[in-house]
């Protein structure tokens, strides 16, 4: 519901851009400097933009976090664990073979054990805050639908970048935990 409010918004804010960038190029017709070609190319800009800013990066976060629960299996299938799915499961798994406190309580177990506890959880709540920072994001996205259609693109292709970036972190996080969790009993 808060993705369709902004995205509304975003569509106002279109509208309301569009408008002041016919009035620009009228401003420019009467001084003989207007491009007309230009100006359409801005509002298709726009329109394209504002038709997808509460799509793409809802579907982009989905595609890296459907690759990374893929490539977590194939790199736990590469390893030769037995196809262990689910990042929960592994964690389980390595808290049994390697931190049973009977047999090695020793001080470089406790702060293994430690170390362990604070990576899963901080990547955990890091998942968690990267939701609420796309939407975030996605909220601001629709506030550049005023100067993308006045052709002021800066701002919205850094907004692009952003979400690309956020989508990467998290793919990239989530894996890189998985791979540690893989090696973490034979090669600590």
């Amino acid at each position: 519901a808060v993705i369709l409010i902004f995205s509304y918004f975003g569509w106002a804010l279109f509208l309301a851009g569009t408008v002041v960038a016919v009035f620009d190029t009228a401003i420019e017709y009467q001084n003989g400097r207007a491009n007309i070609k230009n100006t359409s190319i801005n509002v298709l800009k726009g329109f394209l933009a504002c038709s997808l800013v509460g799509v793409v990066p809802v579907e982009l976060y989905k595609l890296c976090i459907s690759l990374q629960n893929s490539f977590s299996h194939d790199l736990a299938t590469l390893v030769g664990a037995s196809a262990r799915k689910d990042i929960g499961k592994l964690c389980g798994e390595v808290l049994k073979e390697f931190f049973d406190m009977g047999a090695k309580a020793n001080l470089l177990g406790i702060f293994a054990l430690i170390a362990f506890a604070y990576c899963v959880i901080q990547i955990f709540f890091q998942n968690i805050k990267r939701g609420g920072i796309l939407l975030i994001q996605m909220t601001v996205g629709s506030l550049y639908m005023f100067s993308v259609p006045r052709g002021y693109t800066d701002g919205f292709s850094q907004w692009m970048k952003q979400i690309a970036a956020l989508c990467l972190t998290s793919f990239m996080q989530t894996t890189m935990l998985y791979l540690g969790l893989l090696t973490f009993p034979t090669s600590m």
